[in-house]
Formats: C-alpha cells, structure tokens, sequence
C-alpha cells in the first residue's frame, strides 16, 4: 500500500529533533514503513513547540527505504493564536497542492488530520480529482474554538475573518471518505461538521504513547540530570509533574496557588514543569515565591520517561471548554504509559470519566485552587491511595493505549479501505 499522510504540527524524527517523541503521525508512518508499505509523510520545516525552523527550504528526507518525509517550508509563527499562524498554514497547504499534482505516483489512500482546515481541503480535492479515497483525522475542532471562545463582542468579527476556514472545514468533512477522530465525540464533531450520517468506516483510534523505553545511554543521561536538580529515585516527596506546552488556555498557575495554600502544612510536595511557550516567563514570574517549583524547559524523551517514574502525580489542567471536555489528550495518556494517576480538571467530559471509572486519577473544577490543594493533602496522607491508583493507570494504559496497539488497528483499517475501494464522494464546494 502507499500512503500518504498530511499531517504538521507534530515532532519530526530529523536532526537535531531525534530525540522528540513522535505523536500520532509519526509512529503511524514508522509503523506503516516497517509492515511493508510506503508512505510520504507531508510536513513542515517549521517546529510547532520550539517556534523555529528544521531547514530553511523545502526539504525531503529519507528516514529508512520506505519512509519519506516532505518538510515544506512556510512563514512560520510566533505564537499559536495569531494571525501569522493561519499565513503559514495556507502557505504549507497551497505548496502541498502543486506538489502533489506533480508526484510520479499516486498514492492508494490519504490520511489527513484536522487542523489545518486548508490541508484538509486540498487532501480531499487530490482525492476525488485521481479516485483516491481520503480520511480525515479529527485531532482538533478547528476552526469553530476560535469563534466559540473569542469575547462575545469580538465573535461577528472573528466569525467572518474565519469564514474561509469554517466553510473548507465543513467541505473537508462533508466530501472526505471516512471520518476518524481521537474519541467518538470527536468522529460525531467531524460528522456533524460535514452534514453526513456516520457510516461502518467512520470510527475513533485514541492517541497511543509508546512502551517501549529509550536507549540505555540517553536513560543514563537523563537519570544523571534529574539526579542534578534533586528530583531524585525513590524519593518520599510528593512530586507532582506537567510536561507540555505552557500556553494561555492552560491554568498551570492552579498549582503555585495550589502549593501556597499547603506550605506549613509538614506535607513534602515539588512541582515540576517541563515545557515551553508563550506564557512560560508569566508563570516563571508567578512562581518566584516558592522554593518547591522547578522549570527545566523544554526536556528529550529519555527525560520524560525517567521524571515521570520519579513523579507521583501528572497535572492535566484543561479548560472547560466543550472541545478539551471531548478529548483524552496525549498528556493524559503519556502520564498512564509509567503508571501515574492524573491529576485533571474540569470534573467533567470524556477524560474525567475515564479517570473516574478506572479509579486512577482525580478531577476538580476548573480554577479550584482550593479543591487541588485538597486533593494533594489527600494523596500525602494515603499513599495506599496513591499506590491503587498508580496500579490501575498502568492498568488502562495496557488495555487501550499502547502506541503499537492502537496504531496496529489503525494501519489495518487503512489496508481495508483500499482494499474494500470506496471512492471518495464527488467533490462538491456547494456540500
């Protein structure tokens, strides 16, 4: 089978990122080039979490003799909510489009994910113009947040800057040949998006976080840096990790405020939070108080594996806003793959309740500083409770998301797809 998958905004395993975890797109493609089949990997140059970029032109790399990866170069951005984003996007979707139209062969499916609106779009019009089918990935619900979350003031405003965007979105999902997603309310999203009634092929793959470990030499390394900033094996603190992007939409202050309340208390707590982003200063300026909060930046896998069997808790702090309350996040499930139980808010929605049913993990309100400080004196006073639940997350990892699981099933439903020759529907910008 050749595939292609549209996909940026995900790590690239070219240097100097080798030692960035791949998401969803990239093990895919690894896993698809191992069982036999070739696949071009459609990317960008640009590096979505340290905002710079991988070359300074288009570029193709050969990772292994199946395995192409296409980095086509855009303006780049600064921050994810700008209007320099949305340039960059449209820039990487029109390259891809005459790229395309020039490849010596065509592929036998196309697996694009949402965002961007504007790949979405030229993958379905590839497809219907050579008969190929085309799924369409929902990994976000673009571009619909923007206008739903903007001041009420602003949303007329915004909505009709959007515009462009929403009705490539709704044109995207309504010609696209299945719709797949990170859980069924993100399938039933894409489907309502695109006006179509779910059929047998539309169906949700979660994310999936691989288990097996790093290299022994780069564990040593990184055993060795943790060593040095005192988070330490087998330590009787509470150690309480957040590894991610440190943005505007996420309340990762909630834990400062958090710590503040139980300082006095006797109770041994550390907050580490790993990351970069717009608001890491902000948050580095908020926290200058407190003795127990580390920022290393940003950290390569082999650091996250060893910090995360060194924590005790991962932080997930959500908004509640009805796409995170759809999602189980890569986060979430990065904290099960070593056994944590996840700390996340709100208390409500698709994450909540998995936590809540698989006993590993605790919910609050959004905000409530009150209620996570709760939370964590509860943990340091029964660490039995902790145990149980660090059980039974490594538990729910084993049983829905193992990387190679998941993606195994995903790989064989792309086979069937060719296999069972579904066209994709006649393009129609008026759908």
């Amino acid at each position: 089978m050749r595939c292609w998958l549209v996909t940026i905004g995900e790590p690239v395993p070219v240097s100097p990122n080798r030692g960035d975890r791949l998401h969803r797109a990239g093990f895919l493609a690894q896993l698809l080039s191992e069982n036999g089949h070739d696949v071009t990997w459609w990317t960008s140059t640009f590096d979505h979490f340290r905002k710079n970029h991988l070359f300074k032109n288009d570029t193709t790399v050969m990772l292994n003799e199946r395995l192409r990866v296409v980095l086509l170069h855009g303006c780049g951005y600064r921050s994810n909510m700008s209007l320099a984003r949305l340039a960059d996007h449209k820039l990487i979707a029109k390259k891809f489009a005459r790229l395309a139209r020039i490849e010596t062969e065509s592929p036998d499916i196309i697996l694009t994910s949402l965002p961007t609106t504007d790949l979405c779009l030229e993958s379905v019009r590839y497809g219907k113009i050579n008969n190929i089918p085309v799924v369409l990935d929902m990994r976000d619900m673009w571009p619909d947040i923007f206008v739903d979350h903007s001041p009420k003031l602003l949303r007329p405003f915004v909505k009709s800057v959007l515009n462009p965007m929403l009705r490539s979105a709704h044109h995207a999902c309504s010609n696209a040949t299945a719709i797949t997603g990170i859980t069924d309310a993100f399938v039933d999203w894409g489907l309502q998006r695109g006006n179509r009634i779910k059929s047998d092929i539309d169906r949700s793959f979660p994310h999936g976080y691989i288990s097996r470990p790093p290299s022994n030499e780069s564990l040593h390394e990184a055993r060795d840096y943790w060593d040095g900033l005192g988070i330490l094996a087998d330590s009787r603190e509470l150690i309480v990790s957040y590894i991610g992007s440190i943005g505007r939409q996420l309340d990762i202050d909630i834990i400062f405020k958090a710590l503040d309340k139980l300082n006095g208390t006797g109770r041994s707590i550390r907050a580490v939070i790993c990351g970069t982003g717009d608001f890491l200063e902000h948050y580095k300026r908020m926290a200058a108080g407190l003795d127990n909060i580390y920022f290393p930046g940003w950290v390569d896998s082999a650091k996250i594996h060893v910090l995360m069997r060194r924590s005790s808790v991962g932080l997930d702090p959500l908004p509640d806003r009805y796409d995170f309350l759809a999602t189980i996040n890569n986060k979430a499930i990065e904290y099960l793959s070593a056994g944590l139980p996840v700390i996340s808010s709100p208390n409500t929605g698709v994450l909540a309740e998995l936590l809540k049913n698989h006993r590993c993990g605790i919910s609050y309100a959004c905000g409530d500083a009150d209620a996570l400080a709760d939370i964590l004196a509860n943990i340091c006073d029964n660490p039995s409770t902790l145990k149980s639940m660090s059980d039974n997350a490594y538990e729910l990892f084993r049983k829905m998301f193992i990387a190679e699981n998941v993606y195994t099933e995903m790989m064989e439903y792309l086979v069937h797809i060719t296999q069972v020759k579904k066209p994709i529907a006649p393009y129609s910008s008026k759908s």
